[in-house]
């Protein structure tokens, strides 16, 4: 049975893991993760119960039950950096005894849903649309790091898409997670749109916003908005959707991303209230998972 070293899973003085602070029995099989804080009392207050409150840096968990579901609200902050380090934890939390520090026999699988905000890249994702990510492209190169990304990964989608955007190597190796297909069309059902996703590893040159430091493709966003493969299309911009798609397939979880759109970059347009009409897509979630 393998034993994790100290330096290598790393648990507080008080018996939770090293960054979320949770402790085992605090994690509900059904997680909503979120990257602002903030948003983590958002959904709680849609909880019939609450049974246990934590907070350190930017990750805030809430464990409650909704409509007699127990759920646990977690915030992840921003990037694939910080799902690296949440995915990690939550599974070390499901499926590593903290007393002896050795894998269960029993493995745990748990279901996540990201909800999140994004830039939509097709017209027919304006601003206040839904949509999920049945696949993402990682910028980011986080899954590149780990053994068997070739065995989660769309290699097919990967060589299609290099080829065609002319892919500079220089910026890393490109990744496609898949999504859990059974959990999309769960949560995703008739009112959400479908496609490919981008998660960059930041939020200005990455993402094409060119301000006083100029970006290596200037028509970068162009030849995303017109790739399509297998019938679909690159439909928004996040920063989270490949690493949480693709460390929950590797660890035998269950796990896709739903976002509103609140910029779209082919119209130039962007809605800064958008805090006050997430609800409606937090509430979806809420009913679906």
């Amino acid at each position: 049975m393998k034993h994790f070293a100290e330096s290598e899973f790393i648990i507080n003085a008080d018996g939770s893991c090293f960054h979320l602070h949770l402790k085992p029995e605090q994690l509900a099989d059904k997680v909503i993760l979120v990257g602002d804080p903030a948003r983590v009392d958002n959904i709680a207050k849609f909880f019939d119960t609450i049974e246990c409150e934590v907070r350190n840096r930017e990750f805030h968990t809430i464990t409650g039950t909704y409509k007699g579901k127990r759920i646990t609200a977690q915030s992840h902050g921003i990037g694939c950096d910080n799902i690296d380090i949440v995915m990690n934890e939550l599974d070390t939390l499901a499926n590593i005894d903290y007393e002896t520090r050795t894998e269960k026999e029993e493995h745990r699988s748990l279901i996540c849903v990201r909800i999140g905000t994004c830039g939509g890249l097709q017209p027919f994702t304006p601003t206040g649309s839904f949509v999920a990510s049945v696949k993402s492209i990682g910028f980011d190169g986080l899954l590149n790091f780990y053994a068997r990304r070739n065995d989660v990964c769309d290699l097919d989608l990967e060589k299609a898409f290099t080829e065609y955007m002319h892919w500079n190597p220089q910026k890393g190796a490109p990744y496609v997670a898949v999504a859990d297909p059974q959990l999309v069309e769960q949560i995703a059902q008739d009112d959400m749109v479908r496609g490919y996703t981008v998660s960059c590893g930041g939020f200005y040159g990455p993402q094409g916003r060119q301000l006083r430091a100029e970006v290596e493709d200037p028509r970068q966003n162009e030849k995303l908005g017109s790739f399509k493969y297998d019938g679909m299309h690159i439909c928004n911009f996040e920063m989270e959707s490949s690493a949480l798609a693709g460390l929950a397939s590797l660890l035998g979880h269950r796990a896709m991303t739903c976002c509103m759109v609140i910029a779209n970059r082919y119209a130039k347009e962007m809605n800064t209230e958008y805090k006050n009409s997430i609800d409606t897509l937090i509430v979806k979630v809420l009913d679906r998972i």
